[in-house]
């Protein structure tokens, strides 16, 4: 089952996300297999990045939790907030 995992940073924590991006890419890429999409949004100017928007595929909640605990943004305390919920796609990129 498709989950979307959305984490919105704690303000002012640019710095955080700098310093643990290169161990957040390489847990991505080491799950490659289940990471459907990725990546961050950004603020209204499009210069700075506000959080993480994933798409993941697991065969249930749990499983999807304990990947967005595991990452290392969030074992870093990144996030003001975490949500995952199941999703189902309607539409694809041609």
């Amino acid at each position: 089952m498709l989950y979307v995992i959305h984490c919105t940073d704690k303000p002012d924590s640019a710095h955080v996300r700098a310093a643990n991006r290169p161990a957040h890419l390489a847990y991505a890429e080491t799950h490659r297999d289940i990471l459907y999409i990725g990546g961050p949004t950004l603020s209204d100017d499009g210069n700075g990045m506000t959080g993480s928007v994933l798409i993941v595929d697991f065969e249930n909640m749990a499983e999807a939790e304990e990947f967005a605990t595991g990452d290392p943004y969030a074992q870093a305390g990144l996030f003001e907030s975490v949500t995952i919920q199941p999703w189902k796609m309607v539409f694809a990129p041609k």
